[in-house]
């Protein structure tokens, strides 16, 4: 008798670790999927490892994880996460990139090199520059940018890898950038005239220069490849406490038919917890 119960309390604590396991654990959250959603290492806010970001970020429903490096693809694949922006570097840096002509040599090697490297494991995007005035005219920096991506926008289509110049905001964060408003690098864009060569639309950094999202987003959609996302003022959480209206503007992009990522791109408000954060970012824009 003594021998029975102990193998049935055995059992029945084999089974409530069990039940508290299940418990602990969160279930998948299940999106509608109309848009493909990405993430930035800066949404889990300070610390957090990126495999443990790549843990949450899947079971929250992402599809892809923006500006990691070739190193952490693997951690990446581990959790079914497409490495959906190749990091800075390959396309030249915010302040110095495509304007400037004596740069144009050593970026088409490394963006040729990236593009090789990106569509061999299945990487969608590598992001590049317009680079900082520095005192040029911005028609001749979007001339001397024209020059750049039809250097390399052969490899780029042959690779099936799109290159996406990044729209910046030059008022509050990123003083003296080129690439500031819509129509300068829809006029560039024009004039590549590649399927492979498109811009990277930050929202948060659009509001400030030109506002008018939807309408923009609308006129211009040929020539975006990718989003990123943050709530302005201060570039924090997407939801009722900034000025944009995410959901309808992810109803815009997602009634456009856009078969890219939406990446979320911005830092938790102080005080609120990062993976509720992302969760209702996600579903503001499951639309």
């Amino acid at each position: 008798m003594l021998r029975r119960e102990i193998l049935t309390g055995l059992a029945a604590g084999a089974g409530l670790s069990r039940t508290t396991l299940a418990q602990t654990v969160p279930a998948p959250v299940q999106r509608k999927g109309r848009l493909k959603q990405s993430v930035t290492h800066g949404v889990f806010g300070r610390g957090m490892p990126l495999e443990d970001s790549c843990r949450e970020a899947a079971r929250l429903g992402c599809r892809g994880y923006d500006l990691i490096g070739p190193a952490d693809w693997p951690v990446l694949k581990k959790y079914a996460l497409v490495p959906a922006m190749y990091p800075p570097g390959p396309g030249g840096t915010i302040p110095d990139a495509l304007n400037r002509t004596e740069s144009h040599e050593r970026i088409e090697k490394t963006l040729h090199a990236a593009i090789d490297e990106a569509a061999a494991n299945g990487v969608p995007n590598i992001i590049t520059f317009s680079g900082n005035r520095k005192g040029m005219d911005d028609r001749l920096g979007a001339d001397n940018c024209v020059a750049s991506l039809n250097r390399v926008k052969a490899h780029a289509e042959d690779k099936g890898v799109t290159i996406c110049m990044e729209y910046l905001n030059s008022k509050v964060n990123h003083r003296d950038y080129m690439f500031d408003h819509i129509a300068w690098g829809v006029d560039v864009m024009a004039r590549v005239n590649s399927p492979r060569v498109k811009i990277l639309y930050d929202i948060y950094h659009a509001q400030i220069m030109d506002g008018d999202i939807v309408r923009n987003i609308r006129d211009h959609f040929q020539w975006i490849g990718h989003f990123h996302t943050g709530g302005n003022p201060g570039r924090h959480d997407i939801d009722e406490t900034q000025e944009l209206n995410y959901r309808f503007i992810a109803q815009a992009i997602a009634d456009l038919g856009f078969t890219g990522f939406i990446a979320h791109e911005y830092s938790p408000a102080q005080g609120h917890e990062p993976i509720a954060t992302l969760n209702k970012a996600m579903e503001i824009c499951d639309v």
